[in-house]
């Protein structure tokens, strides 16, 4: 008898797959043959519930997914396993593919499986391409990038370099001001340089 393996994945444990899992149940899968990764990214070629589901295949079994992301990043990685999936006698359907669901088992559905992951992967590069080209914008532009804030003040900097000049250990000075010993080195010396002395 064939079986729909449904398989669920977020990228971060704060994500919730409960629509996903919705969509599969409502498409036919039962809640035995559901598999979820939660906070796996789908750039991992590994993913823990994806190879139990992987597994669980048989012949002419068919994986289901809701969108084409969930199956990972690269175009020739997600054709490379739909073709997997062929030899194997397994099909895949994407639920929410280009307005309605695609299976792969079809000549139809396995060139807009293609022509898809290719669009997919495309936007991927292109969302990647508007960070770095932000990022190098307020970099140019001298503006933060973000990271976190100073937590100690120059102020604060100052007391501790009087501390470790009257005698104490760096290393605990650093401690009490809940800095490591580099961190301290690091903001003394570029304090020492803005200023000329400490």
């Amino acid at each position: 008898m064939t079986k729909l393996i449904g398989y669920a994945r977020v990228s971060t444990r704060q994500q919730s797959t409960d629509r996903q899992q919705a969509d599969l149940l409502a498409a036919g899968v039962r809640r035995d043959d559901l598999y979820v990764d939660h906070g796996v990214s789908g750039a991992r070629a590994s993913r823990p519930k994806f190879d139990e589901a992987l597994a669980a295949l048989m012949e002419g079994d068919t994986l289901v997914i809701t969108t084409l992301d969930r199956l990972g990043r690269s175009t020739q990685n997600m054709l490379a396993f739909a073709d997997e999936l062929r030899s194997r006698g397994a099909g895949l359907r994407v639920l929410n593919l280009g307005g309605g669901d695609v299976d792969t088992a079809t000549p139809m559905g396995s060139m807009l499986f293609t022509i898809m992951a290719a669009l997919a992967q495309m936007e991927h590069e292109i969302k990647r391409e508007r960070v770095t080209d932000s990022i190098n914008k307020r970099r140019e532009a001298g503006k933060a990038l973000g990271g976190r804030p100073r937590r100690l003040t120059d102020s604060q900097i100052r007391s501790a370099v009087s501390l470790v000049k009257g005698g104490e250990p760096a290393a605990q000075v650093a401690r009490d001001f809940g800095m490591s010993r580099a961190t301290f080195y690091r903001r003394s010396r570029a304090l020492a340089d803005q200023q000329g002395v400490v």
